[in-house]
C-alpha cells in the first residue's frame, strides 16, 4: 500500500511510525517531511500543494494521510484537491475544515447543533471586542483563524485582555482575522477524537494536554509541553455522555449540513460542574496527543484509515491497550516566544523503554542531532497503572539533554 503523510512535526512521526507497524505491507511518503522521518518514509521534495497532487497521481498513491492542519485549507484543500484526481484522502474537505480554521464558524455550528459550550460573541476589531468583554473576567480571547495551538488567551484582568488584543487586532501577530471573545469554562481539560467517516464515527483514548510552558499550569501557552492518554482517564459513563451530547450531535450536524468528513476530529473538552462542554474542534490528531495515543492503537490502522477514506468504517481492524501513556516535551530555549537551533541533542541512543518523536529537529554536518524549532522532541513511555508510566517517562527523559532544554515536571501528576 503507498501511503503519503502530510506534515513534518512530531505528530507525523507518531502517525507514520504506525502506519509502518502495520501488518499490512506499505510503502511511506512524507511531504515536507524532516530527517527523523526520512528513515521511515521518502520524502517527497515537489513546491507545493498542486505539485504534490500531481506527484501522487503520476507515483499511483493510494491513499493521502493528512496530518499538519494548514493544508487542509490552503488553496482548493488538501482533501478536495485529492477527490478530484480520485485519491483517497483521510481528512476533511476544506469546507468542513472551518470547524478548526474559523473559531467563529465552529462555535456558530456548536449553537446551531445544541452543542453544549461557552457563550460567545465574534468581533472585528478592539472596541466591538472591549465591549464584549464588558469587564468581565477572566474571559478567553480566541484569534479566528490557525495559529498552530498559540492564538488563544485565558486573560485574568484588563491588562492581560490589552495585551492580547493589541497582539491580535492591532500588530496582526496572527495575521487578519475576527476574534472570539468566549466565556471562561472552568474544570479539567479532555480531548476526544474519533475517526469520522460520514455518519460513521470510532471514539479512540482520551488524552489529556498540558498547554502552558510550565509546572501547575503557570506560563504563556505552548502547542502543548505533554500529555497523558488512556481508557482509564474518564469512567465509561462520562465517555458516554460526551458521545450522546458532544460527538453524535457534532457528526450528525455535519450531515445535516452537508459537509463532507472522513479523517480524524479532535475534541477539546471542559469537564466542568455543569458537565462536559466543548471548547474547540480540530480537524486533525492533537499535538501532542498524536504521541501519547498512537502507541495505545494497535492493529492494522494503515488498511483502517484506507477503508474509512473510501467510506467504509471497519472498526474491527483496530484494539486499543487499556493501559496508560505518558508524553512529555522537551523545548528549546526561549519558547513559545522563540526557538533556539543548532543545540546538539545529546542522550537519544541511551534509551530503551520509551518512543521518541521528533518534531523540531534535524541532522547537522557532524551527522549529531540538533534542536531546529520550538518543541524538539517527545519522549514517550507507558505502562498499566499512571504513576508507573510517569515515572517510567520522566526516568527515560532524563536521559536526553541539550543546552537550554526546557521541561515541565508534572505531566500525568497535576490533575489527577
Amino acid at each position: 500500500m503507498k501511503i503519503l503523510v502530510v506534515g513534518k512535526g512530531g505528530r507525523e512521526h507518531a502517525l507514520i511510525t504506525a502506519l509502518k507497524e502495520s501488518p499490512v505491507d506499505t510503502e511511506l511518503y512524507c511531504f515536507p517531511g524532516s530527517d527523523a522521518i526520512k528513515p521511515l518514509a521518502k520524502s517527497v521534495d515537489v513546491d507545493g500543494l498542486h505539485s504534490l497532487i500531481e506527484w501522487m497521481r503520476a507515483n499511483h498513491i493510494e491513499l493521502c494521510v493528512a496530518g499538519e492542519e494548514s493544508y487542509l485549507v490552503k488553496d482548493e484543500g488538501l482533501a478536495n484537491l485529492c477527490e478530484q484526481a480520485g485519491i483517497p484522502c483521510w481528512g476533511p474537505h476544506k469546507q468542513s475544515a472551518q470547524l478548526e480554521a474559523s473559531k467563529e464558524f465552529a462555535k456558530e455550528f456548536m449553537l446551531r447543533h445544541s452543542i453544549p459550550t461557552g457563550a460567545a460573541a465574534g468581533c472585528a476589531n478592539i472596541e466591538e471586542a472591549r465591549v464584549a468583554i464588558d469587564g468581565v473576567y477572566p474571559t478567553v480571547l480566541k484569534f479566528d483563524g490557525l495559529a498552530a495551538g498559540k492564538g488563544v488567551a485565558v486573560c485574568a484582568d484588563e491588562a492581560s485582555a490589552e495585551e492580547f488584543l493589541n497582539e491580535v487586532l492591532v500588530e496582526r501577530k496572527f495575521g487578519a482575522g475576527r476574534l472570539l471573545v468566549e466565556e471562561c469554562l472552568v474544570g479539567p481539560e479532555v480531548s476526544i477524537f474519533a475517526a469520522v467517516c460520514d455518519d460513521k464515527y470510532l471514539i479512540f483514548t482520551p488524552a489529556r494536554d498540558y498547554k502552558r510552558i510550565g509546572d501547575n499550569d503557570e506560563g504563556p501557552n505552548t502547542g502543548g509541553m505533554g500529555a497523558v492518554a488512556s481508557r482509564q482517564l474518564i469512567d465509561s459513563e462520562t465517555l458516554a455522555l460526551i458521545e450522546k451530547t458532544i460527538v453524535k450531535p457534532t457528526v450528525d450536524g455535519l450531515i445535516e449540513d452537508g459537509l463532507p468528513y472522513r479523517g480524524y476530529l479532535y475534541f477539546g473538552l471542559m469537564m466542568t460542574e455543569a458537565g462536559p462542554k466543548i471548547i474547540e474542534y480540530n480537524c486533525r490528531f492533537g499535538d501532542p496527543e498524536c504521541q501519547a495515543v498512537m502507541p495505545l492503537v494497535h492493529g492494522d490502522i494503515a488498511s483502517f484509515c484506507l477503508a474509512a477514506a473510501k467510506g467504509e468504517m471497519k472498526p474491527e481492524l483496530l484494539t486499543f491497550d487499556e493501559g496508560w501513556s505518558v508524553c512529555l516535551i522537551l523545548a528549546s530555549a526561549g519558547y513559545p516566544a522563540s526557538s533556539r537551533s543548532g543545540d546538539v541533542i545529546s542522550g537519544l541512543e541511551e534509551l530503551q523503554d520509551a518512543r521518541v518523536y521528533h518534531a523540531g529537529t534535524r541532522l547537522n554536518t557532524n551527522d549529531q542531532w540538533e534542536t531546529n524549532g520550538g518543541r524538539v522532541l517527545a519522549v514517550v513511555a507507558g505502562g498499566d497503572e499512571r504513576l508507573s508510566a510517569v515515572d517510567l517517562a520522566y526516568a527515560e527523559l532524563a536521559k536526553v539533554s541539550f543546552d537550554g532544554a526546557q521541561k515541565r515536571t508534572d505531566i500525568g501528576r497535576m490533575h489527577f
